[in-house]
């Protein structure tokens, strides 16, 4: 079972990797979803880790659909991780209609052919889960992986379309589910038997006071990685 941690910077990516993080999410603005981080948190993360780092490229929080100029910017951020030694990216972006917006990924795969892509929380917007991961599976390889609560406001929440969206996974041997939203060291157990993912995504619930104005929660991660040693 592998965990991903969110970070903000790069003290926070060194001490989640020493905590046992697998991968990280860099982000900022997380009062907001996640943003794009800037070019100094950026360059600090990819040099105080040697994990995974999947990088935030998401241009403002208005919405999912892009315009062009927010595409141009999209590539040319995701230009900027790769020219700092960055190899993964989180995105997604949807149409008008509340479908993938192919044009955005043929244009990051066309561009970033080696890139490693995380697949955002776009997908609990879009009008049917079935149909969008059908869609994604087309940029599979490219496209890794789908972070996801099932279309609910929580894991436990859209536990039931979690289970459809692994076992549709499985089935087409395409992107993997990775769920993520309101997932703590308290639930992980319940979650994981009901769901019986490969990878899981954590965020405040690993923190003290449970918020991201904090450090981690060190027993919260001590926990989480003794649960992850036997699973």
């Amino acid at each position: 079972m592998l965990v991903e941690f969110i970070v903000q910077n790069g003290e926070e990516a060194a001490r989640a990797q020493e905590l046992g993080a697998d991968r990280l999410e860099l982000v900022s603005a997380i009062s907001e979803g996640g943003l794009t981080p800037s070019h100094g948190a950026l360059k600090e993360v990819l040099q105080s880790v040697s994990i995974p780092v999947q990088v935030m490229i998401r241009p403002h929080s208005d919405h999912f659909h892009y315009s062009s100029a927010d595409k141009a910017i999209m590539l040319e951020d995701i230009d900027h991780v790769v020219s700092l030694g960055g190899k993964g990216i989180v995105i997604g972006g949807l149409t008008e209609d509340d479908t993938i917006d192919e044009r955005l990924l043929e244009e990051v795969v066309t561009r970033f052919s080696t890139i490693d892509i995380t697949f955002h929380r776009a997908f609990d917007a879009v009008r049917s889960q079935r149909e969008a991961y059908l869609t994604l599976t087309k940029y599979y390889p490219h496209i890794k992986r789908i972070l996801t609560s099932g279309g609910e406001a929580n894991c436990s929440a859209g536990l039931s379309q979690l289970r459809e969206l692994l076992a549709l996974s499985k089935q087409e041997n395409g992107p993997q589910i990775m769920p993520g939203s309101g997932l703590s060291p308290d639930n992980i157990a319940a979650i994981h038997d009901s769901v019986n993912a490969s990878q899981y995504h954590f965020g405040s619930s690993i923190r003290k006071q449970r918020s991201f104005q904090q450090s981690f929660n060190e027993a919260a991660v001590q926990a989480l990685t003794d649960f992850k040693a036997t699973h």
